[in-house]
């Protein structure tokens, strides 16, 4: 006698579904989440930015899937551009060419499979997909492609009382919550104290460049974790689930084709 597979804890995590449950369903809207792989100051794992990208966008998914859009999550991209660590051990670099290479090859699958929209949900400050999605959208008409940084859903001010740019305190929280067996105990981190540069017009915002991220920290941090809680990073965390739940429940509905109004 035939063993039929139960339908999916999490229908919308594309990892845990079957293609049982997956021919049956019309999804509306793709998610990718994108990390990285790099150093978060002394105390936190590698896959800071992966395990944080990852649980946002399931929250995310939950909430739209629930309210009856038909989401999917795809496999996090594990791999960010780190060109200014490339001198830190296992802080793997992918370039910018090699990110839109990458992405055209998800994009053009699911535009053949008939999947209509895709949110690129960024994890990670050195990912930028703006112009890679703007080729993108030229090349596949028929996609509507759009880009999110998880961690500026929300104003991070109310809370916490430094954020912190990079393993700081609202990363840090963040992580005591999701994976409190990876975090260090915080008497173990570094104070994330960063030098700045010679340059007035970089200091003052003017000019940008690359920082060499071994010189322009002390830690590989920048942001003091000290005031960390697991409580606060629970809050911003359900904070920027809702706020990107409610895109994707938006962006599901819509039509692509519709998306002005005219006076």
């Amino acid at each position: 006698m035939g063993v039929f597979a139960p339908m999916a804890a999490r229908p919308y995590i594309i990892a845990e579904t079957n293609w049982k449950d997956v021919q049956e369903t019309d999804y509306e809207v793709a998610v990718l989440p994108w990390g990285a792989t790099e150093a978060h100051n002394y105390h936190m794992p590698y896959a800071t930015d992966n395990y944080q990208v990852e649980h946002v966008c399931a929250g995310a998914a939950k909430q739209a899937w629930e309210a009856g859009a038909k989401v999917g999550v795809l496999p996090a991209i594990p791999f960010g551009v780190n060109t200014g660590q490339l001198d830190i051990t296992f802080c793997a670099n992918m370039n910018p060419s090699t990110q839109a290479a990458v992405l055209r090859d998800i994009a053009e699958s699911l535009s053949i499979q008939g999947i209509p929209k895709l949110v690129v949900v960024n994890g990670h400050g050195g990912n930028c997909f703006k112009q890679m999605l703007r080729e993108l959208q030229a090349e596949n008409p028929e996609v509507f492609f759009s880009a999110v940084n998880w961690w500026s859903a929300v104003d991070a001010a109310p809370f916490f009382d430094e954020p912190g740019d990079h393993a700081g305190e609202l990363e840090t929280s963040c992580m005591q919550f999701i994976a409190p067996d990876l975090v260090l105990p915080l008497d173990q981190a570094g104070d994330g104290s960063t030098n700045p540069s010679k340059l007035k017009a970089i200091r003052e915002g003017l000019a940008w460049a690359q920082r060499d991220w071994l010189r322009a920290t002390n830690d590989t941090g920048d942001g003091d974790p000290k005031a960390s809680t697991p409580e606060k990073g629970e809050a911003f965390l359900n904070a920027c689930s809702t706020r990107i739940g409610d895109y994707l429940i938006e962006l599901a509905a819509c039509n692509p084709d519709e998306l002005y109004e005219k006076p």
